[in-house]
């Protein structure tokens, strides 16, 4: 599906890489993926840290409204042109911190010469690697099931998803998160519900598969291992910059 997974050139390598991100999908995310991508960092020094071009842009047509509700303004061409500003800017590779904007990540990927990262291949290759054959509880926006966007690339590596019953209270711990109300009990407490039962239908491992979830995925106290797909993408992000 994604170009070249080496993503850098011995040229590029020999200079520093810069990492473009295609952002505002919510804000909070993209700042949180940032952090996570310094915190991974092996530095002494600012020099030592990665080199990131952020188009933090929060006027994306909603992809709710677009995917769930079904009345919304496409936003496949607006990530586009995010897409061919990163790269002109001189981004050797961009990745895209939010997992239903994935969707759209076609769009992205035609609209340039440099590879885009698909974050559901580089989550769902960790836990095949670690966990084959594992069935994957997903901590998601209700449009990832609608749309479908894990189930194919899950089938192709052994993996089988299961996801909460309750998609609206879902949906609402992350609209909680856009409004900065994450941490809330209320909201905090129908996160663990939903790990809860994805437990119960037997999950060998839970995914973060929103990527505002992540920004609250400290407070998730789960019995089961938690894979965070806005931690796979920095790690990736740290290991590509360092020449891994």
């Amino acid at each position: 599906m994604t170009k070249n997974a080496s993503d850098i050139t011995a040229a590029q390598s020999a200079s520093h890489v810069m990492v473009g991100i295609l952002g505002g999908m919510g804000p909070d995310a993209t700042v949180a993926f940032m952090q996570r991508v310094i915190d991974a960092t092996p530095a002494q020094d600012d020099i030592d840290h990665v080199h990131l071009l952020v188009d933090n842009n929060p006027k994306v047509p909603s992809r709710i409204k677009a995917l769930i509700d079904g009345d919304g303004e496409n936003p496949g061409p607006v990530i586009a042109e995010m897409a061919r500003r990163l790269e002109r800017a001189g981004a050797h590779f961009l990745v895209m911190p939010c997992n239903t904007a994935h969707f759209y990540w076609k769009d992205a990927q035609d609209a340039v010469r440099i590879p885009v990262w698909h974050i559901v291949e580089r989550t769902l290759d960790s836990i095949a690697h670690s966990l084959p054959g594992a069935r994957v509880g997903m901590l998601c926006s209700p449009a990832l099931r609608k749309i479908g966007l894990y189930e194919g690339v899950a089938q192709e590596r052994g993996l089988s998803l299961v996801y909460p019953s309750d998609e609206d209270a879902m949906l609402e711990v992350i609209r909680a998160v856009k409004r900065g109300q994450g941490r809330t009990p209320e909201t905090l407490a129908a996160f663990a519900r939903a790990a809860a039962e994805l437990g119960e239908q037997q999950a060998d491992v839970l995914v973060l598969a929103c990527t505002e979830l992540s920004v609250i995925g400290d407070g998730l106290a789960a019995s089961i291992p938690v894979v965070d797909t806005l931690q796979v993408l920095a790690d990736g992000v740290v290991a590509a910059a360092n020449g891994g």
